[in-house]
């Protein structure tokens, strides 16, 4: 048999029983001090109304007259009856100065001392108490009758304690009718108001609500992916360390809106639309990010859930392995041309024309050796010798010549490691790339790259920020024979998601995208002109931040123009 332990009450459950004993509380002492206040205030009224009543009596002129008759008794008693009617008193009894009745609501008691204080009376004095008389406890008021400043009788009029008790009892009676609709009306609105509460709370306690909270600030500091949450007028309302470091944002920013937050436009709109978007890549300063949103709603837009997914590295990664597939097509190309050149040189020996078949495989071997020692004299560095080594082949592949002007001139060691090889790949790769799209089955199909070195434009802004002024930089030019790039389109051919060309799988508009963020990144210029042949000449200057001070290469002249010889 297991025991069965008491599930706490919810947070909501334990608000409603405090709501409902302090409403209990409050109700039921407000009760008691009006009762108490009413009471007092009812006997005080009481003594008021029989001081009145006994003024009125003493100094009317007829009770003067009947004092002075011969009977009293038999004027006064018809008109204190009268009195008592018409004024709600209890009694009215008038005495001699002695304190002798001759009223009383007792025709018995007529002739009898009068029970109660008449001292102060006596001396002319208006004075009420509470007293006991004949007909029990009575709040009395005794008041002596002048003529020419001689007291000839008294006066007095009271009411009953029990009758003072019945009015504040029946006033209790719609007070705690008062206080018992209070009471519901309390009750009713804090069980509605706790309701709403439960609901919210999903019917939990203080102890599961606060473990739920502390589980989910834990989980919002571990998670890596950015998390972001935006209110129904997209202001931000929770990010987590993840979406800071990943939108590049800092300082407190949550009630900020989406639109302060200094983000490409691109992204802002995709962050401000109350459409759902699924797995779309948006470009940062320094990121490529995979952005989801989620609208939040309840029967009305409460916000939105944004997730955000660093692809920066494996965006890169891609490239490399799409540069990876274009060389194994080109080895894979080249070794079937090598195939039939062995074929070529095997027939020429077995036919016994050996001298030929010498000729014939030493010309293809110069002819590759040929454009390797071009490419490798113009740029020595390494990892731009492989690309363009690798680009020549994809290039003539698909039908273009790729050429690397006369002017290139990139010793190996020249660029500093601030210039990662990873950054010259996706700006000179991308660059290529686009230029062969564009120069295909054109003619002629030529892409012309130049790589060199030379003095920084001091100043000089063009493209998207300035080049650092002072020291050198390096330019990297891509030309092609193709279209060219509409006039119109030359700001926007840089943004993510632009493209002329029909989108394939996985879209387009992202090469040059990222060519530009990479320039961006390294303070460089990246501008768009048309070539002096006709198609479009891409141009990036990346300044080179060299701690040795060495100058430019001698075959790189200072102050060579950005345009020299490339055709």
């Amino acid at each position: 048999m297991h025991l069965r332990v008491p599930r706490p009450r919810s947070l909501a459950g334990q608000l409603f029983a405090m709501q409902a004993v302090l409403i209990a509380v409050v109700v039921a002492g407000y009760a008691l001090f009006t009762y108490i206040s009413d009471r007092g205030q009812a006997q005080d009224a009481a003594g008021r109304q029989a001081r009145a009543v006994s003024l009125a009596i003493a100094d009317s002129p007829s009770v003067l007259e009947a004092i002075g008759s011969p009977d009293p008794t038999a004027r006064l008693q018809p008109y204190a009856v009268r009195v008592m009617r018409d004024t709600d008193v209890d009694f009215v009894t008038i005495m001699d100065p002695e304190g002798i009745r001759w009223t009383h609501p007792d025709p018995g008691q007529i002739g009898r001392p009068f029970r109660g204080h008449i001292e102060r009376a006596q001396r002319g004095q208006t004075f009420t108490e509470t007293y006991t008389g004949t007909l029990g406890p009575s709040v009395r008021a005794v008041t002596p009758v002048l003529d020419d400043g001689r007291v000839v009788g008294l006066v007095s009029a009271g009411i009953k304690v029990e009758e003072i008790s019945k009015r504040a009892q029946e006033q209790l009676t719609a007070l705690l009718g008062v206080a018992a609709g209070a009471l519901l009306l309390g009750a009713v609105g804090t069980y509605v108001i706790n309701a709403r509460l439960r609901r919210h709370t999903h019917g939990m306690n203080a102890d599961e609500l606060s473990r739920m909270h502390d589980y989910h600030q834990a989980a919002l500091h571990a998670v890596r992916e950015g998390l972001l949450m935006l209110d129904g007028q997209y202001r931000v309302a929770l990010i987590n360390d993840g979406g800071r470091e990943l939108l590049g944002v800092a300082g407190d920013v949550v009630g900020a809106s989406v639109a302060d937050l200094g983000l490409p436009a691109q992204l802002t709109g995709a962050l401000l639309a109350s459409e759902p978007r699924v797995d779309e890549v948006h470009l940062t300063d320094r990121r490529v990010l995979v952005v989801n949103t989620s609208p939040v709603s309840g029967g009305e837009r409460r916000g939105t859930v944004v997730t955000l997914r660093d692809v920066t590295e494996l965006q890169s990664l891609m490239g490399e392995l799409n540069s990876e597939r274009g060389f194994t097509q080109a080895l894979r190309s080249q070794a079937h041309e090598a195939a039939n050149r062995l074929h070529t040189v095997v027939s020429l020996i077995e036919l016994g024309r050996a001298e030929e078949a010498v000729d014939f495989a030493t010309a293809e071997l110069e002819l590759a050796q040929a454009l390797t020692d071009q490419v490798v004299a113009a740029v020595s560095e390494p990892v731009l010798a492989a690309l363009l080594l690798g680009k020549t082949a994809q290039a003539n592949e698909r039908g273009v010549e790729l050429v690397v002007s006369r002017e290139s001139r990139l010793d190996d060691g020249l660029l500093p490691p601030s210039l990662p090889a990873r950054d010259l790949v996706t700006i000179l790769g991308n660059l290529v790339d686009n230029a062969v799209d564009a120069a295909q089955g054109r003619v002629p199909s030529r892409v012309t790259v130049a790589a060199y070195t030379e003095a920084a434009r001091g100043g000089e802004v063009t493209g998207t920020a300035p080049a650092a002024g002072g020291g050198s930089e390096l330019v990297l030019r891509v030309s092609d024979t193709g279209a060219g790039v509409d006039p119109a389109h030359a700001d926007l051919v840089f943004q993510r998601g632009f493209s002329t060309k029909p989108a394939g799988e996985g879209g387009r508009g992202l090469g040059l995208a990222l060519v530009s963020q990479a320039v961006q990144r390294h303070g460089g210029t990246l501008t768009v002109t048309e070539a002096p042949g006709g198609g479009a000449r891409f141009e990036a200057r990346l300044p080179l931040d060299d701690p040795q001070g060495r100058a430019p290469a001698p075959d790189a002249p200072a102050g060579r123009r950005a345009a020299g010889g490339a055709v």
